[in-house]
């Protein structure tokens, strides 16, 4: 699928983006600096519709963060019934990776599919770092698949807190007697999931 166009310098150029229907938590900052929560309704590499519960004005800078893409910003094209739309404003190198981002979170569920054909390996290395918010805490890996890991910790961290699991990121799935799960931001590479693994 071609995300990108050799004329995305054009003014107008989201509509040479490949815009796709997806769903993804985030915050916005309007220029006033008040903060609000939003969801993506769709987005392509050019741009990004929210459902957002303050509009700002047509031509008004955005900041959004965004779980899995992490900050973009643009200006406010146009209201929608339930928000507003943005023209994002980045180098090509942001773009390409968020073009990356979206063709990895569209196939997400089939590539969920795909990690439970694989077994979950016991990492000889078994103890790991967790930074969350700024604190490191060593934990023990129960177990690890291309898509998350297994924890054994007496952590108590809340599910869809933002974690980095070694130099894994990550969000924190699901909570258990003793220990959470944690699944990974991007699936890990196949060709390096082994047991000799290191997250």
């Amino acid at each position: 699928m071609n995300w990108t166009s050799p004329s995305a310098g054009e003014p107008d150029d989201r509509r040479n983006y490949h815009r796709v229907s997806v769903s993804i938590a985030g915050r916005y900052m309007l220029e006033d600096k008040r903060e609000f929560p939003c969801r993506t309704t769709d987005m392509s590499a050019g741009g990004v519709s929210l459902a957002a519960p303050v509009r700002g004005a047509v031509g008004e800078r955005v900041i959004v963060y965004l779980d899995y893409i992490g900050r973009v910003e643009g200006s406010i094209i146009r209201h929608t019934p339930f928000g507003f739309a943005i023209a994002l404003a980045l180098p090509g190198n942001k773009r390409e990776r968020i073009a990356d981002q979206l063709t990895w979170l569209l196939n997400r569920d089939s590539l969920r599919e795909e990690d439970r054909r694989h077994e979950r390996i016991v990492p000889i290395l078994r103890h790991c770092v967790l930074l969350e918010n700024g604190e490191e805490h060593i934990v023990k890996l129960i177990d690890v698949s291309v898509s998350g890991a297994a924890i054994a910790t007496e952590l108590k961290i809340p599910n869809d807190t933002k974690v980095l699991l070694g130099a894994t990121p990550g969000r924190v799935a699901r909570t258990f007697e003793n220990g959470m799960a944690v699944e990974f931001d991007t699936p890990l590479p196949i060709e390096d999931f082994d047991e000799n693994i290191r997250l």
